[in-house]
């Protein structure tokens, strides 16, 4: 079981370079309009991870009763996968899922 550490930041997405806002309801670890996030943690709100490279939104998959954004690190080539907030852009949301597997 990962270690989950509830670190709910704001910061300027790297990809987009919007203001990004702390989510409120748990931790804050995707851009919301470009939904790009950050290598950046080793377990959710760690900030442990020394990659620090860009996570570039690939996929989308089916998780429970909503949705996970899957990611491949433009990097280290890793795979990641977080869930999708409620204020995330849905016409990328929509676009994810519309990409050939």
């Amino acid at each position: 079981m990962k270690k989950f550490n509830h670190l709910d930041e704001g910061f300027i997405c790297e990809n987009c370079q919007k203001e990004v806002t702390p989510l409120g309801y748990t931790s804050r670890d995707h851009c919301p309009y470009c939904l790009y996030s950050k290598h950046v943690d080793i377990n959710p709100g760690d900030r442990q991870n020394n990659c620090k490279g860009l996570l570039k939104p690939i996929q989308l998959e089916k998780f429970k009763d909503t949705f996970k954004i899957i990611y491949k690190c433009q990097k280290c080539k890793k795979d990641h996968k977080n869930i999708i907030a409620k204020d995330d852009n849905m016409t990328k949301i929509i676009e994810l899922s519309n990409i050939e597997k």
